[in-house]
């Protein structure tokens, strides 16, 4: 069975920080891409991070335009675990935040090509 547990979520002032942590089990994820969305009340879900596996123990970071620059994602595949560093929050950060995982290399950005999916945490930043 695989699962993926965030944790890390809370209440923020804007500018504060958080760093949310997805662990996962049930199978090693070293070459698996880990992605984050995260989905606001009355909104869809949307990308946030996503760390793709490119071989050689390399691995290729991409952002949304509207984190970028905030937030970083890195992992630690000793421990299972891929990490999203939130700095600089804004109020319009708020939301639950999704871990997911899947075999691919190309269209991280796309919920549709993650295979697991964490059952979110969620961030609130007070203005």
């Amino acid at each position: 069975q695989v699962q993926l547990v965030e944790s890390g979520g809370g209440l923020v002032q804007a500018g504060g920080s958080l760093r949310l942590s997805c662990a996962a089990s049930g199978r090693t994820f070293s070459h698996y891409a880990m992605g984050w969305f995260r989905q606001a009340p009355g909104q869809e879900r949307e990308f946030v991070a996503a760390l793709t596996w490119i071989g050689g123990g390399t691995y290729y970071a991409d952002y949304a335009d509207y984190v970028k620059g905030r937030f970083t994602i890195s992992r630690d595949n000793a421990k299972n675990t891929v990490y999203l560093q939130m700095n600089s929050l804004k109020p319009d950060d708020t939301a639950v935040y999704y871990c997911a995982a899947g075999e691919l290399s190309t269209d991280w950005d796309r919920e549709g090509r993650y295979n697991y999916w964490g059952q979110g945490t969620q961030v609130t930043v007070s203005s």
